[in-house]
């Protein structure tokens, strides 16, 4: 979801981003009748919108502060429109492509949450992407490209995936790679003088999907990502993080159908782990509730935890300190969104169709809290984050 990328840093990794609508993708929880892998037999083109806003509590006085925010700081807010279009060419052949923009304006705290330290920005992100898909007997092969361009900020990517089904097409397996190239130029040399630098991912990612019963469909999956390159955020002050960041993720998702409700339940649960010593757990469940033959509601719920970054530094107020850090170090961080917390997302998302068309509304909030982390306490003086986000989406086959 987008209100979850605006969460991570600003010149900070994708990870696994290439691969995730790929080698993540559940079929229907129905296990297919053994057959030869196909394209969709229609074509389709959709219209999405989405805004997103975010915000923090200012409970924490800086020195400095001047008062003037109130009860809450308001951020950063997001519109952007995109278009995708899938269009198969006969049984083989599958072509999907996607463009957005992205409009970002607000504020970003230079030293934590600090209200009176944080940095005015208006940016303008264009992206796109296109993947070739080709279906043979029980193989699948395809491959993509993606690119974003905006201010400060360019990057280009290129992916691959191969499933193969078994011969009574209740089990796949797939594995995907993909590559990016990112380009950092920050606005006037941010706070440092950062000119240019830049930093290459590599990732791959291997999965497997059963059918266990006519109700119950299962997939595992085990991702990795390799960076090398520039992490840091050049807007921060005090901000040098390590130069190579490995990630490496474990996924389990469920989907039952419960027949005598007419109600599918899909759940997963995802751990993370990376070389800045960064620990997180997340679960999700979303219950599919069909009201009509034309009206669907999908109520969602996600808890998300983690550890903090080994070299993040936790708030300092004291006047004789402000803005710094404890003694010098090697690598530091004030990013909160590398400290210790818990989160937890709530949603909703409707679809009609009528005939050849398909209206969607998608609402979610976000709220993050240091003290709501489980294994441990939270990073303390850490003020409440929240951000909600609304997608609108219509959509015509053909």
């Amino acid at each position: 979801m987008a209100g979850a990328a605006l969460q991570q840093e600003r010149a900070g990794p994708r990870p696994l981003g290439l691969l995730a609508a790929a080698a993540l993708a559940l079929p229907g929880v129905m296990p297919l009748p053994a057959q030869a892998e196909e394209a969709p037999e229609r074509a389709a083109v959709a219209l999405k919108y989405l805004h997103y806003s975010d915000s923090q509590a200012v409970r924490t006085r800086y020195p400095y502060y001047s008062g003037s925010e109130g009860g809450r700081f308001q951020r950063v807010e997001v519109q952007a429109p995109s278009v995708q279009l899938l269009l198969p060419l006969g049984r083989r052949w599958l072509i999907e492509a996607s463009g957005t923009v992205d409009d970002v304006s607000g504020a970003s705290p230079r030293y934590y949450s600090d209200v009176s330290g944080a940095s005015r920005m208006s940016d303008r992100r264009t992206a796109g992407d296109a993947r070739v898909t080709r279906y043979f007997e029980r193989t699948v092969l395809a491959v993509g490209v993606a690119g974003s361009s905006e201010n400060d900020y360019r990057s280009q990517a290129m992916s691959a995936e191969l499933r193969r089904s078994s011969a009574d097409n209740n089990t796949t397996f797939s594995v995907a790679v993909g590559g990016s190239q990112d380009r950092i130029e920050p606005t006037e040399g941010g706070i440092r003088g950062v000119t240019e630098e830049s930093r290459r991912t590599a990732e791959l990612m291997l999965s497997v999907t059963a059918a266990l019963t006519r109700n119950d469909l299962v997939q595992l999956s085990l991702g990795y990502s390799q960076g090398r390159g520039y992490f840091s955020d050049p807007y921060k002050q005090f901000d040098q993080r390590p130069r190579e960041r490995d990630i490496a993720t474990y996924l389990v998702r469920w989907n039952h159908h419960l027949e005598s409700w007419g109600l599918t339940l899909r759940s997963q649960y995802r751990y993370y782990a990376d070389t800045f010593d960064i620990r997180a757990h997340s679960a999700e469940l979303q219950v599919v509730w069909p009201v009509s033959a034309a009206w669907k509601l999908t109520p969602s719920v996600r808890y998300h935890t983690q550890s903090s970054a080994g070299f993040y530094v936790d708030p300092i107020t004291d006047l004789a300190v402000y803005p710094g850090t404890l003694g010098p170090t090697l690598y530091s961080s004030m990013d909160h969104r590398l400290s210790a917390f818990g989160a937890v997302t709530v949603g909703v998302k409707t679809e009609l169709e009528w005939g050849d068309w398909t209206f969607d509304l998608k609402l979610e909030r976000y709220e993050q809290r240091a003290n709501w982390r489980r294994g441990g306490p939270g990073s303390p003086g850490i003020d409440d984050f929240r951000a909600q986000s609304v997608q609108v989406g219509l959509a015509h086959r053909f």
